[in-house]
C-alpha cells in the first residue's frame, strides 16, 4: 500500500485520464472538454450558461467558461442555436462516433475493477466532497 496521500492520487489520475481522452480524441482534432460539451448538449441541450454550470467541476483554475469550445464545434458545424444550443445532425454523428472510443477509454481506466469497486470508491469520494462542502 502506497504511503502517498488521496490528493496526490486523484490528481494524477486526473491528470492521466485527461492525457488518455486528449489521446483517444486527438485524431478528431478535439479534447476532452469537446467531448464534454458534445456529450452534455446531447443528453440535454442549453446555454452556454448551463454548459458552464454543468461542466464547471471540470474546468481547469484558468478555464472560466466552455465558451471558446462551443465556438470551435460550431465551426465544425456540430452545434447550433445563438442562445438555445443542440446538436446538428452532423453534431450528434460525431457524439455517435465519439462515444464508442470514449466507452473503450472508460472501460481502459476500470480494468480489474468491479463494479462494487468502483460504487465504492464513488460513494467515498462523493461523501468526502460532501464533507469539505459543509465546511
Amino acid at each position: 500500500m502506497s504511503d502517498l496521500p488521496i490528493g496526490y492520487w486523484l490528481k494524477h489520475l486526473d491528470r492521466l485520464i485527461e492525457n488518455d481522452f486528449d489521446r483517444v480524441l486527438a485524431s478528431e482534432e478535439l479534447g476532452r472538454r469537446h467531448w464534454q460539451v458534445l456529450n452534455s448538449l446531447h443528453t440535454d441541450p442549453g446555454t452556454i450558461a448551463d454548459l458552464d454550470r454543468r461542466l464547471a467541476p471540470f474546468l481547469e483554475e484558468n478555464e472560466y467558461t466552455v465558451t471558446p469550445v462551443v465556438e470551435h464545434l460550431r465551426r465544425r458545424g456540430w452545434v447550433e442555436g445563438l442562445v438555445a444550443l443542440e446538436l446538428t445532425p452532423a453534431g450528434e454523428s460525431a457524439h455517435e462516433s465519439l462515444f464508442a472510443k470514449v466507452q473503450d477509454a472508460r472501460r481502459r481506466i476500470s480494468r480489474g475493477i468491479s463494479d462494487e469497486e468502483y460504487r465504492i470508491t464513488v460513494d467515498v469520494l462523493e461523501r468526502m466532497s460532501a464533507n469539505l462542502e459543509q465546511d
